[in-house]
């Protein structure tokens, strides 16, 4: 699945994904935690950060993080880590380096980040998770 996770498609995206990249707020951790109930199924999440505080972004403002992560573990949610989309500014390096900085802060394991044009930077800085679709399928038309 490609973006933003919905709160209506929690209950169809619990039934085929073992894992979800963008928790990117309080209402949906709601909606995971009652849907994982129901469904008996604890998917590994990361929690989606606004590394470069963007507004037209989704995601968890990196000084609201802690807190979003202790309400998420009170929830049961199984939360293994972070995930971001840097700008597209040409400094994923520095936004890359950053995330790795707050994953080993929170003691995860899992950082996904990077993407075809800068997947070894991410790489670089600690990522296990990268996106490199246009890599292997070429461009979007």
């Amino acid at each position: 699945m490609i973006g933003r996770l919905q709160t209506n498609k929690v209950k169809f995206a619990l039934k085929i994904f073992d894992y979800i990249h963008s928790l990117d707020s309080e209402k949906l951790a709601i909606k995971i935690s009652e849907e994982q109930l129901k469904q008996e199924k604890k998917p590994k999440i990361f929690i989606q950060v606004n590394i470069g505080n963007e507004d037209q972004k989704s995601g968890i403002n990196k000084d609201n993080l802690v807190d979003f992560y202790k309400f998420s573990k009170k929830l049961d949610l199984d939360i293994v880590g972070t995930m971001c989309i840097p700008p597209n500014d040409g400094n994923t390096g520095k936004y890359f380096l950053e995330m790795n900085m707050i994953n080993k802060e929170l003691n995860f394991k899992e950082l996904s980040m990077g993407m075809s044009e800068d997947y070894l930077d991410a790489i670089k800085n600690n990522a296990t998770y990268v996106r490199v679709g246009s890599k292997i399928f070429g461009s979007r038309t």
